[in-house]
């Protein structure tokens, strides 16, 4: 139960800052409206850390899927608590994204603009190419599993200080210079859950949900994190830390 709840919590913290400030940057008359792609990293990579904070010391705080997989590839989890930690993490996104939509109640109706609403929930591709936006997800996702294993490695001592907030900057980082062609889902959870919410919500005006595309930002990270963790560990499990001076 500390893992399921762990995660639940801290995947809803996750979705309702990082959602929460894709809608002050879309949604109009919010006084975040328009102030840009970098308002919008930041603010996930922020949520990113607040997040693990919150929850790492009950469930390790994943908050993504990809993250667990990627450990269970590695047998860093044991596959028995995949299923706990997954249901802890879709829940928890679909609660931050419902949490999202209240905070936001008047805005909905107040912005004409579909695809922008739609946009606080989930991701959308810049150009739609899927075999390319899929690629870019995977690339993105294998970055973060091997930024977080290469942060959290007993020999850098950060797990217990700054873990978190290094773990925030990755992904700010991974949004700076990765996530123009697919808005860097790098998170199942993270997509599915909120499209799903946005599916279900009266939100005024909101369009379809672009179910066509939902694959790719849930398939995509669990590659690139199995991907990301394989690699990092075939490259760095041999290798000895310099001596300390």
């Amino acid at each position: 139960m500390d893992i399921f709840f762990g995660e639940l919590i801290g995947t809803m913290v996750l979705v309702l800052l990082g959602d929460g400030v894709v809608a002050n940057v879309s949604l109009v008359k919010s006084k975040g409206y328009e102030s840009g792609w970098i308002v919008v990293a930041a603010g996930w990579g922020f949520a990113v850390a607040v997040a693990v904070y919150v929850s790492g010391w009950a469930s390790g705080g994943h908050i993504n899927p990809a993250v667990t997989l990627g450990l269970a590839t590695l047998q860093k989890v044991p596959w028995a608590e995949v299923p706990v930690y997954l249901a802890g993490q879709f829940l928890g996104a679909l609660l931050g994204a419902v949490l999202v939509w209240l905070a936001y109640l008047p805005h909905w109706s107040q912005t004409p603009d579909a695809g922008a609403k739609l946009g606080v929930f989930c991701t959308a591709p810049a150009i739609r190419r899927p075999a390319a936006n899929f690629l870019c997800e995977v690339i993105g996702t294998a970055m973060l599993l091997i930024g977080v294993l290469g942060i959290l490695s007993d020999h850098n001592h950060l797990a217990e200080g700054i873990g978190p907030y290094a773990v925030g900057i990755l992904v700010l980082s991974i949004g700076l210079s990765l996530g123009g062609p697919t808005g860097y889902a790098i998170n199942p959870a993270r997509d599915l859950a909120p499209r799903i919410a946005h599916a279900l919500l009266p939100i005024a005006g909101k369009g379809g949900s672009d179910w066509p595309y939902a694959w790719i930002p849930v398939v995509g990270p669990i590659v690139g994190g199995v991907i990301g963790a394989v690699v990092y560990n075939v490259v760095f499990s041999g290798l000895s830390p310099l001596p300390t001076p």
